[in-house]
């Protein structure tokens, strides 16, 4: 794709950022007894939800419990409101992927990002090999499976286990806790890993691959294993929305003026293949993973997550998308307002 048509998207992406960092700002004051009605109301209103199904590409992942279901919001002065399951850790997965892409640019600049992994959506599904044969850029951008692995082999490291060092600290950090990998799900996946091994392999035979191949599909792997759960995402939300600054730590994890450009591709990738329809409905930036988890980000003011194993055909947890809709709607913190779809 041509360097205008990237410009050209990355200033509408970011337009969409600052135009919803406004909304955000620009809200009545919600009360406690607001969030924790709203987060309340999500839970009930969702819980009974007998839709999708748990993601069995990675067989381990097919054990999760279905009936498990969390709702959480994290403010960016350190408030927590919660209804359901808060503690139950379940693999990060995808969720992994804007934090590493934060750690390239806390520590590379946001132009490396952009120009060694990219900032376009693929409009493709997030495993797709295609994709790396039909864009210039191979990797794309850093929330596709493609370019999270390049993400990885990106981080300047003398070892594997510096490398991998590096990435688990920084989760851990906007987690405000440390963090463990699940093992049973990383031997799971690993075992698993040959749409993944192809990946990494063709971007090193593009030059788009910046360490060893397996060592960074390794590293990858553990990153997606890591366990969190669903206060524990909340709070690595939070961090963006309290403008890269863990509201619960005081950490400094990512520029204030980096946050922007982060949710922008969050905004634009962030959902996979389903990221158009979760704007037009919800208009928040987010992530999503198959280990059953999401994160929004209301910035300047606050973060959603859930968590809930089953999910629809695009990867996304159902009771998750819902919720998280329906408290954007409710709280008047979306790009459009409130959403009358249910």
């Amino acid at each position: 794709m041509k360097s205008h048509s990237l410009h050209k998207l990355l200033g509408f992406t970011v337009s969409i950022v600052i135009s919803l960092t406004a909304v955000a700002v620009g809200a009545r004051d919600i009360t406690p007894e607001q969030y924790q009605a709203a987060v309340d109301e999500a839970f009930e209103k969702y819980k009974d939800v007998d839709e999708g199904n748990n993601a069995d590409y990675i067989p381990i992942l097919t054990k999760t419990p279905g009936d498990l279901f969390g709702v959480v919001i994290a403010t960016r002065d350190g408030k927590l409101y919660i209804a359901g399951e808060d503690k139950y850790e379940f693999s990060i997965q995808s969720v992994s992927k804007p934090f590493t892409a934060s750690l390239i640019m806390a520590r590379n600049g946001p132009r490396e990002l952009r120009e060694k992994i990219g900032v376009e959506p693929t409009g493709l599904p997030f495993n797709s090999r295609l994709a790396i044969e039909l864009y210039d850029s191979r990797s794309q951008n850093p929330l596709v499976n493609a370019g999270a692995i390049a993400a990885v082999s990106l981080l300047e490291a003398e070892s594997e286990e510096e490398r991998w060092n590096l990435v688990h600290r920084n989760i851990s950090d906007y987690a405000g806790r440390e963090l463990s990998v699940i093992e049973e799900v990383y031997k799971s996946e690993y075992e698993n890993v040959w749409g993944n091994r192809a990946i990494a392999n063709l971007l090193k035979n593009y030059g788009r691959l910046y360490s060893d191949p397996e060592e960074a599909l390794r590293v990858y792997t553990r990153q997606c294993s890591i366990g969190i759960n669903t206060r524990d995402l909340a709070i690595m939300g939070a961090t963006l929305a309290n403008e890269g600054v863990n509201p619960f730590t005081s950490k400094k994890l990512l520029d204030r003026e980096d946050v922007p450009e982060l949710l922008a591709i969050m905004a634009t990738a962030g959902f996979y293949d389903e990221s158009g329809e979760w704007m037009y409905s919800a208009g928040l930036p987010a992530k999503t993973g198959v280990g059953g988890g999401i994160v929004a980000v209301v910035p300047g003011k606050f973060a959603i997550a859930t968590f809930s194993a089953p999910l629809n055909e695009a990867g996304n947890s159902v009771r998750g998308m819902r919720a998280i809709r329906h408290i954007a709607g409710t709280l008047g913190v979306g790009l459009y307002g409130p959403n009358t779809e249910e």
